[in-house]
């Protein structure tokens, strides 16, 4: 990676509060902090402004479950849907009974509304209302007691309006019309909800609490060409003059945040698992790779349910990708929602594929749709388990050591958004409930699982899981019902663990000292924690293994309770030890410094078993000038865990990587992950080593990896950069990001706005880092040029970052490469490239006053700080 991209990536960390921590083991190699903060999951990618509060509002000191006045049994939705005015034309039918105490109105949650008619079923007399634009309180007319049912009709039209967002979902307008008068022909006609956290109230009147339940039944009657997918099984579907009337019915009760709608000219790729129905609905143009795409879901269906010891408990599984997607996903039940990221062909899924999206999603309909948390206060019980699926499946997939690499940059997320965002797991007392959606709720609930896993031990873990699903099935959960069923399996009261990790805030922050006294034999390991009193527990309760190991490689573990301020263990030892590592399961969520040695490092590199072991070796030997700190380096170049391979590479010393050429060459060629083989091209281009041209050459016919494609041309731009302009134009066919940024910066290189227009046409194609590297190639070859040309390209970008529908990489690419091209014309010598400078300065004020994410809003301060309102 160039000195310019590791610039442009710590400023955009720093930006996000990157992790400052002194923990040893850093972000893993080929996971940046941003992307771990940019979750594309049911979690954080971008915000908007929240809808404002009251005048007369006050925060409250206690966010409290809903309360109950009235129970939401069953819900029929009969829909149709007005195109060109964006609106939902439903009949509603709600069958309802007082919770507890006898009643005669009821509250639903109806946002936008128009309504025709509010009745009885069975009625012709309408019931009177009061209605304020978000809730329409009811008069039944008498006064029914618990167990008296009723049912009301309700026809409406609905009016879906955004009004805010969050840094999980960006948008709480609740179903989204995608070009509904085809007027974009990039884009395809589509119809798709959003439910959570209380969006569906925004297309359906319901009870739109987490702690509600209802089964249901919808009609969506649309034009023939459309599919519909919905919650629950496909009864059957009528036709009658050009139009479709989809009848689908979910017998089983769920939130009602997690209905679900996805409309549009679908692919759909069927299959089974165990009977049931398990489906993937993508745009046609990939169909084939469908399975690619979902990779492993019917494999991730057994596993779980094994593991769990509950059989996936719904009627299907169906996943389908729209466009525009204000999430990352959504776990409706049933039928998950996934933004078109995850949508790529096969060989751009290689070594990168959606298993971690995948297994988050399927996870939830055990912890989220089956057993719901009762409150968003108490979200961690469904997007911690979730978040640990995770790690559990690339345990039983990958193995262990590439659960770790992920179970770090989990670490590193929590730890960065904790620098300025520090609140309990359990947190009743958010400003707003989107704001529960953070690196707590998720990073921190499955780092927290996952000691509560080391403590107990995989059996009493996963049979505590399975009596907290059996015993809650179906109902709405706080935290004290999972701290129950583990108490219920352990016999042991689990207060201290669930008081220090829920509903205290913070993680403990360690210094740890090793020494030996060679006079008395006594190794000591004296563990103090540092952390800030003040803003979290002085003292943490912390089970911990220390392993100590002798010169030749043996070990003894010592389990030890940390639960002072400052402890010191002491062991009787024969001989001195090579090494002593406290925490030696690496499992503890805390940053910690200690003062092991080179040698130590060196040792532990050799000896040690872990992941993180080897990791945090290679990592604290770069720099590193000795023969023997090399030689670690070099063996790492060996490690069976790809990334350390690579973190090996890119620590080399420059004599031993001027050394390394003949192997490097074959990394690149025969390494078995595509990561390591791009990252050896990067490497042999930074030492300019012309030895790899025929390699390079062949990985661009040959490899299956298109990251190692672009890479391998990227090598042949500074090396033979004749040879690259051959082949591009081959290249640029291709739509997958790492292509088309290597032909993008083989283009810039030459200084010929000729090239100009592929930029243009590829620019939106490109995603993550790569939109920002692109839009730099853009911005160069413009300002390389004459001075209309730059305003023709600077007139692009500011459409890009005005968007309202555009990836937030190509807008802070975007207005990034704005200002990149503002500064080099106020340094220019011509008059009239000084003079554009200041129109160029005139959009970037109204490109940051008009910014409604907050996450860009931050990049932008910081980027634009020298321009002022």
């Amino acid at each position: 990676m160039s000195i310019l991209r590791t610039l442009i990536i710590g400023s955009m960390l720093v930006l996000l509060g990157s992790c400052g921590s002194q923990q040893k083991a850093v972000q893993p190699a080929g996971e940046p902090i941003m992307e771990t903060e940019f979750r594309q999951l049911d979690t954080m990618f971008v915000s908007a402004s929240r809808e404002p509060e009251p005048e007369n509002f006050t925060l409250p000191t206690y966010r409290a479950s809903h309360t109950r006045t009235h129970d939401l049994m069953h819900t029929i939705l009969d829909l149709q849907f007005d195109w060109e005015a964006e609106q939902v034309l439903g009949v509603a039918t709600l069958t309802l009974s007082p919770y507890f105490y006898p009643s005669d109105e009821v509250t639903l949650d109806a946002k936008g509304f128009e309504f025709e008619y509010i009745r009885l079923k069975g009625s012709d007399s309408n019931l009177e209302y009061d209605y304020d634009g978000r809730q329409v309180r009811i008069n039944l007319g008498k006064t029914y007691k618990k167990g008296e049912s009723y049912t009301l009709e309700i026809k409406y039209v609905a009016t879906p309006a955004a009004s805010g967002g969050s840094s999980a979902i960006t948008s709480d307008k609740g179903l989204f019309f995608i070009d509904p008068r085809d007027e974009d022909p990039d884009k395809p006609t589509q119809i798709w909800t959003q439910g959570e956290t209380e969006h569906n109230s925004r297309w359906f009147p319901t009870i739109d609490k987490p702690n509600e339940r209802t089964t249901q039944e919808m009609y969506v009657t649309v034009e023939e060409q459309y599919e519909v997918l919905s919650n629950g099984v496909l009864e059957n579907v009528e036709e009658e003059a050009g139009m479709k009337t989809w009848h689908w019915v979910m017998d089983q009760p769920h939130a009602p945040y997690l209905f679900m709608l996805a409309i549009g000219e679908f692919a759909v790729v069927e299959d089974t698992w165990e009977g049931k129905p398990v489906t993937y609905y993508v745009e046609p143009e990939y169909e084939a790779d469908a399975e690619a795409i979902f990779a492993h879901t019917k494999e991730m269906l057994s596993f779980f349910s094994d593991k769990l010891g509950v059989k996936y408990p719904w009627q299907k599984y169906a996943q389908v990708v729209v466009r525009d997607y204000v999430s990352g996903a959504m776990e409706n039940t049933t039928a998950v929602i996934f933004g078109d990221f995850v949508q790529r062909h096969k060989r751009e899924l290689i070594d990168d594929g959606n298993d971690r999206i995948v297994a988050h999603e399927l996870f939830h309909h055990w912890f989220g749709d089956l057993v719901t948390t009762e409150s968003w206060s108490n979200l961690t019980m469904n997007e911690g388990f979730a978040n640990y699926s995770e790690y559990l499946w690339f345990e039983h997939k990958y193995g262990r050591d590439y659960a770790d690499h992920h179970l770090l940059g989990e670490w590193s997320g929590y730890l960065s958004s904790a620098r300025g965002n520090l609140h309990p797991l359990i947190h009743f007392g958010y400003e707003d409930k989107e704001d529960m959606f953070d690196a707590h709720s998720y990073n921190k609930g499955g780092a927290v699982l996952h000691m509560l896993r080391n403590y107990v031990g995989d059996d009493a873990f996963f049979a505590a899981l399975n009596l907290y699903l059996t015993e809650n099935a179906y109902t709405a959960v706080e935290a004290h019902n999972l701290r129950l069923a583990f108490e219920e399996v352990t016999g042991e009261d689990l207060n201290w663990f669930f008081n220090q990790w829920y509903f205290e805030q913070g993680h403990p922050d360690l210094s740890v000292t090793y020494d030996f006294n060679e006079a008395t034999g006594q190794a000591n390991v004296t563990v103090e924690q540092i952390q800030n009193p003040e803003i979290m527990p002085a003292i943490f309760q912390l089970p911990a293994a220390i392993d100590i190991y002798k010169a030749n490689g043996e070990k003894v573990r010592h389990e030890v309770m940390v639960n002072e301020r400052t402890q010191t263990f002491t062991f009787e030892l024969e001989e001195a030890p090579a090494l002593m590592q406290f925490d030696a399961d690496r499992v503890l969520l805390a940053e910690m410094q200690d003062n092991k040695s080179s040698a130590q490092y060196l040792f532990q590199y050799k000896n040690a078993p872990l992941f993180l072991d080897r990791y945090e070796a290679v990592l604290e030997l770069r720099g590193e000038q000795s023969p023997e700190a090399q030689q670690v380096m070099t063996a790492a170049l060996e490690d069976p865990f790809w990334a350390i391979r690579v973190a090996a590479m890119q620590n080399l010393s420059p004599e031993t990587a001027a050394n390394a050429g003949a192997m490097l060459s074959q990394m690149g060629s025969e390494d078995p992950h595509s990561e390591v083989r791009a990252m050896a091209f990067s490497m042999l281009a930074e030492l300019e080593d012309a030895s790899a041209v025929s390699f390079a050459q062949q990985a661009i016919q040959q490899d299956s990896a298109y990251s190692v494609i672009g890479a391998a041309l990227q090598y042949l731009t500074v090396l033979d950069p004749e040879a690259a302009l051959e082949i591009a134009d081959d290249l640029e066919q291709h739509s997958s990001s790492d292509i088309l940024l290597a032909v993008g910066e083989l283009y810039a290189s030459t200084g010929d706005a000729k090239y100009l227009p592929f930029f243009k046409k590829n620019l939106t194609e490109v995603s993550g880092f790569s939109a920002i590297y692109f839009v730099d190639a853009y911005v160069e070859l413009a300002v390389n040029s004459d001075l209309e040309t730059s305003k023709t390209v600077a007139g692009h970008l500011n459409t890009l970052a005005l968007g309202e529908s555009i990836s937030p990489w190509i807008k802070f690419g975007a207005t990034r490469g704005l200002n990149e091209m503002r500064k080099a014309f106020e340094q220019a010598e011509q008059k009239e490239q000084q003079a554009y400078a200041e129109t160029l300065l005139e959009r970037l004020k109204t490109i940051k006053a008009s910014e409604k994410n907050p996450q860009l809003i931050s990049f932008y301060n910081q980027m634009l700080s020298d321009i002022k309102p």
